[in-house]
């Protein structure tokens, strides 16, 4: 499928909203409305209107949004106010087939209208059928199992309590887990623990202990801080909140070669490079190592919430058993059918081949550009550093454009479109990039 019909394909969805719920009566009897309309649950109103009350009813822990938007389609966006984006942030990785999918939105429908939630005192085929899946596009051994959560930092949370269960031969303490400096792994306490960045972790400290953070893309310092008492190596294949930054070659391997003489897990968090977004399933697998544990979310669920935790071959998998562990809505069949649904999109319509071609293609075009002075990144997985402390105001000159992009850094841009995103989208940005770099140079 060409680069054009894949984004048609994704865009075919009427832009005035989803399936509507038809047949079904109110408390009193009274018939529901054939089309579920948004507007009439919320009203319409301008952005800046929007932003006032969201200012009043919000924590402010995201600061103040940059838009209020409505509505998607492929990988446009639309504000409050009409304006259109061209999206290449893609909900930070998330929206692996952009917004609106008409499969994924018509599997989600139809699921909802069967079977929503479940407790986890019992199952569903949905649940069972993308466990198997993942097991397979995983290529993990027999004996390999998967836990669903509800976000990557939740599938985190539970890959670190899998590493505190990891005591050893005769259960002598593992003390200590190691993660990489410039890592972010998530928000939530011991998540937090995992992420490096200070201005995160300062405020909530103590964090839970034993977390020690070793110099980025080191061999050396990783073997000589990995012995018989760690648990655990959390790495990302690359590093996305610090600026796309990859592991160098041969680092996953001497990690691997590491942890085993030691008896610790390696343990690789793919939550923003899985599921695609280089190109390959994950972005470990050409590394030729088998990893004790790989967590994964945002594309997963193609928009939907969704994380897992894939715990490779028979011994990881028991050290965690029943009780000890859990969730409410894990694993809920809407979640399951959205992730099933966006998998065989991606597997059926060559997706993988499309993503390895428009992220070459963009960035070759990237390195030609004037003031952007490297390139980095996998397949739609790009970060790009310029020559001035601009990104902040190229990301504010992007959106007056009409372009949704990110600024992890102060000279850093990063780009996760959705994996649909097409040769020409790719150029329309290439070809106004050099005006917003302008831009964001007179403004300072």
């Amino acid at each position: 499928m060409s680069s054009t019909e894949l984004s048609r394909s994704a865009e075919g969805r009427s832009s005035d909203g989803g399936p509507g719920v038809v047949g079904h009566r109110g408390a009193g009897g009274a018939p529901i409305a054939a089309e579920a309309d948004a507007t009439a649950l919320v009203g319409q109103t301008t952005g800046a209107q929007w932003l006032s009350r969201y200012s009043s009813s919000l924590l402010g822990v995201f600061g103040t949004p940059q838009r209020v938007l409505v509505r998607g389609a492929g990988c446009l966006v639309w504000d409050a106010d009409g304006k259109e984006y061209l999206d290449l942030l893609g909900g930070i990785a998330v929206n692996a087939l952009g917004h609106a999918h008409p499969f994924v939105t018509s599997v989600i429908a139809s699921q909802l209208a069967t079977l929503g939630h479940v407790s986890n005192f019992f199952t569903s085929p949905t649940q069972i059928a993308l466990a198997e899946k993942l097991l397979d596009l995983t290529r993990a051994p027999a004996g390999s199992k998967v836990f669903f959560a509800n976000s990557g930092t939740e599938a985190v949370e539970a890959a670190f309590k899998l590493a505190r269960r990891n005591t050893g031969p005769e259960h002598k303490p593992k003390t200590r887990i190691i993660a990489l400096e410039g890592a972010f792994h998530g928000r939530t306490m011991g998540a937090l623990a995992l992420t490096a960045k200070e201005a995160y972790r300062a405020p909530f400290a103590p964090l839970p202990g034993g977390v020690e953070h070793v110099p980025f893309g080191d061999i050396d310092a990783l073997r000589a801080a990995v012995d018989d008492t760690v648990a655990a190596v959390f790495l990302e294949p690359i590093q996305g909140e610090a600026g796309v930054r990859p592991l160098p070659a041969g680092y996953l391997r001497a990690a691997r070669e590491a942890t085993t003489a030691a008896g610790a897990l390696l343990i690789l968090d793919e939550v923003q490079t899985g599921i695609g977004r280089t190109g390959k399933w994950l972005a470990s697998e050409d590394a030729g190592i088998v990893p004790d544990a790989v967590t994964l979310a945002k594309g997963l669920g193609g928009g939907f919430p969704i994380g897992a935790l894939v715990t490779y071959g028979p011994d990881t998998s028991a050290l965690l058993s029943a009780g000890q562990h859990g969730t409410t809505f894990g694993g809920n069949p809407v979640a399951t059918a959205a992730a099933l649904a966006t998998l065989h999109v991606l597997e059926n319509q060559q997706v993988l081949a499309h993503v390895r071609d428009v992220g070459e293609h963009l960035r070759a075009g990237l390195a030609t550009v004037d003031g952007v002075t490297e390139v980095r990144g996998d397949g739609l997985l790009i970060g790009f550093d310029l020559d001035a402390d601009v990104a902040p105001a190229v990301v504010t000159a992007g959106l007056e454009a009409g372009f949704i992009v990110n600024s992890p850094g102060p000279r850093t841009i990063r780009l996760a479109p959705p994996l649909i995103l097409t040769t020409e989208q790719a150029d329309r940005f290439l070809a106004a990039l050099p005006a917003l770099l302008q831009t964001a140079k007179d403004t300072q």
